[in-house]
């Protein structure tokens, strides 16, 4: 399996380049864009396809060896039920035949945009990019078979979902892992229990990634919490903890800055690392626009239950593990004098690699207990 860089990107491979998209549902070699519109055969006549509602629709299925090396997806997102497609779609990868995917997360959170709503994230594997063209660069080899799926349970067709997956058919070293994203979601969270991002992992690997939709339902600061990652054997205690919620993916003091005396909650989207989305009316800018403002036109611009998105990718700073995994977070929140324990509406995505695909995931919750509140 050929690895690439600017580093090694003069150097000649071995494999051969294929891509999976509409207009090439199966990858075959001289078989691309032959379909016809009404500017003629070969003319953009099936850049996209539409999602049945209730159906799983396979968008690939692929013969190995091979390795994944990208791939972007974007959908239609306009008309009054169409908030919650992000979340009402479910993106499933499965490896080498398995009978259970190693990817089974809402296609939003799959590329940091939970809550239904997109984001812009400028991360180095996953960017969303105007207007929500959703990129993975994540490399995910397979040995004998790759099959990627998205389920509608949106409660109409969707139409225009556009996709593209490149990959490579090559052998796959002995020592390659296999590439694994789980979501789960916790509304309410239970106050002085840390909630879990990840649990069941066996075997050898190593955790790449976190992403986290967070509705702070409870007043002041709400990201006290620290990340716990409990390795090969730990129990009570973990090997690696954190020491806040915001010092874990970059940032620090509550993400807050001051311009003309009022704090201000900041956003930013880097290479490893982001706060990349705040929805929310702050307390200190509530009683500034309440009295000057219609409550009801309020409601229309700011979301009253504040919402984050947040994403760290170990990238450089993997979490290896010989034999079984744990990754939980606290929900601990300060009122400028103590800590206090919160309960939260807590959504997560966990990225990580094993050696060998993880079995049943827990049950995905039903759409409409995955829309945000």
């Amino acid at each position: 399996m050929n690895s690439f860089g600017l580093a090694n990107l003069m150097v000649l491979k071995t494999g051969k380049s294929r891509s999976i998209s509409a207009e090439n549902p199966h990858g075959e070699p001289g078989a691309g864009g032959k379909e016809a519109s009404n500017l003629g055969p070969g003319r953009k006549g099936r850049p996209c396809i539409t999602l049945p509602q209730g159906k799983e629709t396979v968008l690939a299925g692929i013969a190995g060896p091979g390795i994944i090396n990208s791939f972007w997806m974007t959908c239609a997102q306009n008309g009054e039920k169409s908030y919650y497609i992000l979340r009402d779609l479910v993106l499933r990868i499965y490896w080498d035949d398995a009978d259970f995917p190693s990817v089974e997360v809402p296609l939003g959170d799959f590329f940091c945009c939970g809550f239904g709503a997109r984001s812009k994230v400028n991360a180095l594997p996953i960017a969303v990019n105007p207007t929500g063209g959703m990129n993975c660069y994540f490399p995910m080899p397979f040995r004998r078979t790759a099959k990627f799926t998205i389920e509608n349970q949106h409660p109409g067709d969707v139409p225009g979902f556009f996709f593209q997956i490149n990959y490579t058919l090559d052998s796959v070293p002995d020592n390659s892992a296999y590439f694994h994203a789980q979501w789960r979601r916790e509304n309410l969270t239970t106050a002085g229990k840390d909630y879990t991002i990840l649990d069941g992992v066996s075997g050898k690997g190593h955790y790449v990634g976190t992403y986290l939709a967070w509705t702070a339902l409870e007043r002041f600061w709400w990201g006290e919490g620290e990340m716990k990652f409990y390795i090969d054997g730990d129990r009570d205690y973990p090997t690696i903890c954190g020491t806040g919620t915001e010092d874990y993916f970059g940032g620090a003091w509550c993400f807050y800055e001051e311009h003309d005396g009022i704090n201000d909650e900041v956003t930013y989207s880097t290479a490893f690392l982001g706060h990349h989305y705040f929805s929310g009316l702050e307390s200190s800018k509530s009683y500034l626009y309440v009295g000057g403002r219609d409550m009801r036109k309020l409601e229309k611009i700011y979301d009253l239950m504040p919402k984050h998105g947040l994403y760290r990718f170990h990238i450089m700073d993997p979490i290896m593990f010989e034999s079984d995994l744990r990754v939980t977070i606290q929900q601990i929140g300060h009122n400028q004098s103590e800590l206090f324990e919160r309960t939260d509406d807590v959504a997560s995505v966990a990225y990580w690699y094993q050696d060998k695909p993880y079995g049943k995931f827990p049950k995905l919750p039903a759409a409409k207990e995955r829309w945000p509140r």
